[in-house]
C-alpha cells in the first residue's frame, strides 16, 4: 500500500460512496422498487440476500436470458455470479424452459413420480458413480437430509466442517475457527443450538487437525466441499483428499461431499473428475436449471446400513417409513422435467468444456492485468469458476482468508463493476461461466478489470 491502513480505509470508503452515487443516478426506478419492497418484506426484497450488493441496493430485473440481464432501468450487465451458481446453465436455455413449460401443461406436483424419473435416477448413477438416490428441494435440504442418515446409522452426533464452509442454512455448519475457538461463523446470531455438542471444526488442508478431531470416533460425518469456494476460493492441498478419505475409513465416519458448487468443474463434478470416493454426495441449485431443487446420492454400504433402521421394502406396510427428511415438494415432476433437460441437454461435456475454456481465457487475462502492474492480488479457477482476491497467493485455509481478506477493496470493485455493466458474485469476487458466456462477454470484463486497477493504482489503494 502507499498510504497508511487508516489513510487507505478513508479513501477506499469515499471511493465506494462515489460509485453508489454514480449506481443511484443510473438505477432509480430500482431505488424506487426497493423503498416499496422495504414497506412489506422484512429485509427489503423477497430473500434478505438480495439486499447485499454493492450498488447500495439491488437491481430490480426487467429479463436474463444466457448471462446477460437487463434491469427495469434498461441497463444492460454481463452476468458472471449466475445467481450465486443457480444460474449456471444460463437465463433462460431453451431446453430447460420448454421442459418446463411442457410440464407446466401436464401437472407440476402430485407427490407421484413420472416416467422422466427413471431417467434421472440412471443419469444421477452414471455422472457421480453412486448407486442410490433422493430428490430434495435445495441443497440445504439435502445436506439435512444426509446428515441425519449418517447420525442414524453411526449413533453419533457432532458434523465436522472446515473452518470457512457454506452448507446452506445447515445450523451444525453455522461454525467458524477464530482465534483457535470455535465460534459462530460470519457472526451470524446465535440461535440456541449447542454447537459443542453437535459441531466440531478444523481448518481446511490440516490433516493433523482432522485426524484429532475424529479421534474420539463422536463424529458421525465429515460434511466438505472438495474446493472450498464461498469464503473466497481454497485450493485443495496435494493428498489432503486421500488423508479424509483414510482418516474417515479408520473411525467409521461417513463423508459427505457437497457439489454444490464444484458441479462447475466438470458433468460429473470435482468427485468424478478426480475418482473420490464419498459415502453420500450431496448437489443442489444448478442441477435443475435454476429450479429449486437438491439431490443427494448413497454409495452401496451406506444404502446398506440405512435399510436396516430404515427398511425400504416392507409389502404388509400400507406406508413407507418416514425417517425425517423431505417434502411434499421433493422430486416434483416440474423439477424433474427440467433436471432431465439439464442432465440431458445443457450441462453436457461439450458445454462444459466450452464453459471452462472461457474460464481459462477470463483468468489468463486477468493475471495477465495484475502481472503488468506487479499487484500483490491472485487469481484462483477450478473448471468453469474462478475468483480474483486481493492478497498475493492463494489462501491455504479460512485462517488464512481472514487474515488477509480485504473487504472494502472487494466492495468497492463490486460496485464499479456493476456501473460498468458487469455482476460478480456480491459475497466476494467469483466469477462463473454458463454455456452462453462469449469471447466478447470475456473480454469486456477485461476491459473493465483494466479500468479498475487503474483507478485503484491512481487512488493508492492496492
Amino acid at each position: 500500500m502507499t498510504a497508511t491502513d487508516g489513510t487507505v480505509s478513508q479513501t477506499i470508503d469515499r471511493l465506494i460512496d462515489a460509485e453508489q452515487e454514480r449506481f443511484a443516478e443510473t438505477h432509480p426506478r430500482s431505488a424506487e422498487a426497493w423503498a416499496r419492497g422495504r414497506k412489506h418484506f422484512l429485509y427489503g426484497g423477497p430473500s434478505h440476500w438480495m439486499r447485499r450488493w454493492a450498488g447500495g441496493f439491488p437491481i430490480y430485473v426487467e429479463e436474463a436470458r444466457g448471462c446477460h440481464v437487463r434491469d427495469i432501468d434498461g441497463n444492460d450487465f454481463i452476468d458472471f455470479c449466475l445467481g450465486d451458481t443457480g444460474g449456471m446453465c444460463g437465463h433462460a436455455p431453451e431446453a430447460v424452459t420448454r421442459a418446463a413449460v411442457r410440464q407446466l401443461e401436464r401437472g407440476t406436483t402430485h407427490m407421484m413420480p413420472t416416467e422422466d424419473s427413471l431417467w434421472v435416477g440412471e443419469e444421477l448413477t452414471r455422472r457421480f458413480g453412486l448407486p442410490y438416490w433422493t430428490l430434495t428441494t435445495s441443497a440445504t435440504d439435502a445436506n439435512r437430509g444426509a446428515i441425519r442418515i449418517a447420525r442414524m446409522i453411526t449413533g453419533r452426533d457432532k458434523v465436522l466442517v472446515f473452518s470457512g464452509c457454506y452448507h446452506g442454512g445447515v445450523e451444525e455448519a453455522h461454525v467458524e475457527l477464530r482465534d483457535g475457538q470455535m465460534q459462530m461463523r460470519n457472526m451470524i446470531h446465535p440461535n440456541g443450538v449447542d454447537h459443542a455438542r453437535v459441531s466440531k471444526v478444523v481448518e481446511f488442508n490440516d490433516v493433523n487437525a482432522l485426524e484429532e478431531a475424529l479421534a474420539a470416533e463422536d463424529v458421525a460425518c465429515v460434511l466438505m466441499e472438495p474446493l472450498m469456494t464461498n469464503f473466497g476460493m481454497i485450493p485443495v492441498a496435494g493428498g489432503f483428499h486421500d488423508a479424509v478419505h483414510e482418516a474417515t475409513r479408520r473411525t467409521g465416519t461417513l463423508l459427505i461431499i457437497d457439489e454444490t458448487h464444484t458441479l462447475s468443474c466438470g458433468p460429473g463434478g470435482y468427485t468424478r473428475l478426480h475418482g473420490l470416493e464419498p459415502d453420500i454426495l450431496v448437489a443442489g441449485k444448478a442441477i435443475a436449471g435454476g429450479i429449486p431443487a437438491g439431490v443427494f446420492g448413497v454409495s452401496e454400504e451406506t444404502a446398506a446400513r440405512l435399510w436396516k433402521e430404515v427398511p425400504h421394502v416392507n409389502p404388509r406396510q400400507r406406508q413407507s417409513a418416514h425417517f425425517g427428511i423431505g417434502g411434499t415438494l421433493a422430486g416434483n415432476a416440474l423439477t424433474i422435467a427440467t433436471m432431465r433437460a439439464v442432465l440431458e441437454g445443457v450441462l453436457t461435456p461439450k458445454n462444459y468444456e466450452k464453459m471452462i475454456g472461457r474460464a481459462d481465457q477470463l483468468a489468463g487475462a486477468a493475471r495477465a492485468v495484475i502481472a503488468q502492474h506487479g499487484l500483490p492480488w491472485h487469481v484462483t479457477q477450478i473448471g468453469a469458476r474462478m475468483e480474483i482476491m486481493f492478497s498475493p497467493r492463494p489462501p491455504l485455509n479460512g485462517a488464512e482468508v481472514i487474515a488477509t481478506r480485504r473487504g472494502n477493496l472487494e466492495t468497492l470493485l463490486h460496485a464499479f463493476y456493476m456501473n460498468e455493466g458487469i455482476l460478480v458474485t456480491p459475497f466476494h469476487t467469483m466469477f462463473l461461466m454458463c454455456p452462453a458466456t462469449e469471447d466478447a462477454d470475456v473480454d469486456k470484463h477485461s476491459a473493465v478489470f483494466g479500468r479498475f486497477t487503474k483507478a485503484v493504482i491512481e487512488a493508492g489503494v492496492t
